[in-house]
């Protein structure tokens, strides 16, 4: 078999680059040794978004009376039919894939993928083995959670992100080792349904890629739910020989023993770049991630890796974002190289986190006069009426010529906000322009404009 282009994963970063090469009229074939849509569509994104909004969903009957509706006898989450639902969402969008890549008249090869030679791959399956060639070949293999070399995951005690969304039984308690979106999202999860979590953090704040305020505004949110929260904290060692896990952590105030039935590994995630055929090829590596050129080559001809296997924030997105580059610069086009310091970055989280570009501590490390504008939702009209009042929104400008340097959001439903400011910074909106930016009334949204005229002292609604 020969192709123009084939793909090995069909994670966001897989099967979009497929997709689009099929637009521009190459052959393509991708192979996946697991399910079409890779990580993400079936293990991270999506279906953990499934499990969020029934935890939304449960949240809200607690609190019906607020919104004055009377519920008798109260409600209770059935964990069960929570992971079912999680994993029908999954499978919805995996077979979506599947319609897409018929569609565009995409090969699909089931296997494992392994570089032979520039231009050919051998497919291992069921043990047998087959080759596949082609002019071009994109890596797009994906990651796995991380272990600890003293904490290793025994996928019943200590777990990682995919035994958590399938669960056989609701946990009585949780330790979440690693506040990032993983850890983070997790903990809000199973705290809303009932379980007792503590979060531990190695650094100084939670979701610590976050400018400080919202790390702590998400704290402050945290605690008043009841999740335990350890900062500056180590997990030392767990004990998994009793019927409870015991952890023992390290904390600024000394060691603490907490037990909880589950310990849940979100300490970040590994490339899977093992037995991919790299050394045999002599890819080069750096920092463990394969190396690319700005349009994703290697430096083997005809040989290209995008996504969690390269330098860059691991996000679904920004792997869709490179796949795209990657296959237009193949085609002879001339796309923008992917421009990483206007990434978006979500949390979802109750209250959600959303945030692009600098934190008030790197703009002011980077040496600019900044101006800072901060809008609370306790004075967004919608958010009062929606019972959504937690967080603000945080907008960051160069004093001098008043371009936006960062924006930083809690509160409810910020995940679908962020994108305006991600426009706003790639067509080098000012601050005085986002002002002028007529926003709809009401609505969250709103919170931007005000932030922006807080920032140059012409707030309104505060």
């Amino acid at each position: 078999m020969k192709y123009d282009l084939v793909v090995i994963g069909s994670g966001p970063g897989g099967y979009v680059a497929a997709i689009r090469a099929a637009q521009l009229k190459m052959n393509v074939a991708v192979i996946e040794r697991e399910n079409l849509g890779g990580i993400c569509l079936n293990w991270g994104c999506i279906p953990t978004k499934s499990l969020l909004k029934s935890a939304q969903v449960y949240d809200y009957f607690n609190h019906a009376e607020e919104y004055g509706i009377i519920l008798e006898g109260g409600a209770k989450p059935d964990f069960e039919k929570i992971i079912q639902r999680s994993r029908g969402v999954a499978d919805g969008m995996s077979k979506g894939i599947q319609f897409l890549f018929k569609k565009n008249k995409i090969d699909v090869i089931e296997g494992f993928g392994k570089l032979l030679a520039p231009g050919k791959i051998e497919v291992e399956k069921d043990g047998k083995k087959s080759t596949v060639e082609a002019d071009h070949i994109i890596l797009a293999t994906g990651a796995r959670s991380k272990e600890l070399p003293h904490i290793k995951q025994d996928g019943k005690k200590i777990i990682g992100y995919r035994q958590a969304m399938t669960l056989p039984k609701q946990p009585k308690s949780l330790l979440v080792m690693g506040s990032g979106a993983i850890g983070s999202e997790f903990a809000a999860f199973y705290n809303s349904i009932g379980t007792e979590v503590t979060l531990v953090e190695f650094l100084p704040n939670i979701v610590p890629v976050e400018d400080e305020e919202v790390s702590k505004q998400l704290e402050r949110n945290f605690k008043k739910s009841k999740i335990k929260v350890l900062t500056d904290s180590s997990v030392e060692s767990v004990d998994t020989s009793g019927n409870l896990c015991k952890v023992k952590i390290k904390t600024p105030k000394g060691e603490v023993e907490v037990e909880a039935e589950i310990v849940l590994s979100a300490v970040g995630v590994t490339p899977n770049i093992e037995n991919i055929g790299l050394e045999q090829l002599k890819i080069e590596l750096d920092k463990g991630k394969i190396k690319v050129d700005e349009f994703y080559k290697t430096n083997v001809k005809g040989v290209y890796a995008i996504g969690d296997i390269v330098g860059g924030p691991a996000l679904a997105h920004v792997a869709s974002a490179e796949g795209i580059t990657c296959v237009e610069k193949i085609a002879g086009l001339n796309p923008q190289a992917v421009d990483y310091k206007n990434i978006p970055g979500c949390t979802y989280t109750n209250p959600e986190v959303a945030s692009v570009g600098m934190t008030e501590k790197a703009a002011v490390e980077a040496g600019y006069e900044i101006k800072v504008g901060k809008f609370p939702f306790s004075a967004s009209g919608k958010a009062s009426a929606s019972g959504q009042k937690d967080g603000f929104v945080k907008l960051i400008f160069d004093a001098k010529y008043g371009e936006l340097l960062g924006a930083h959001m809690i509160g409810a439903n910020v995940t679908e906000m962020i994108a305006e400011m991600v426009v706003a910074r790639k067509l080098e909106t000012t601050g005085h322009e986002l002002i002028k930016s007529i926003h709809p009334h009401p609505t969250m949204s709103e919170a931007i404009m005000e932030a922006a005229a807080a920032a140059y002292g012409e707030v309104i609604h505060l």
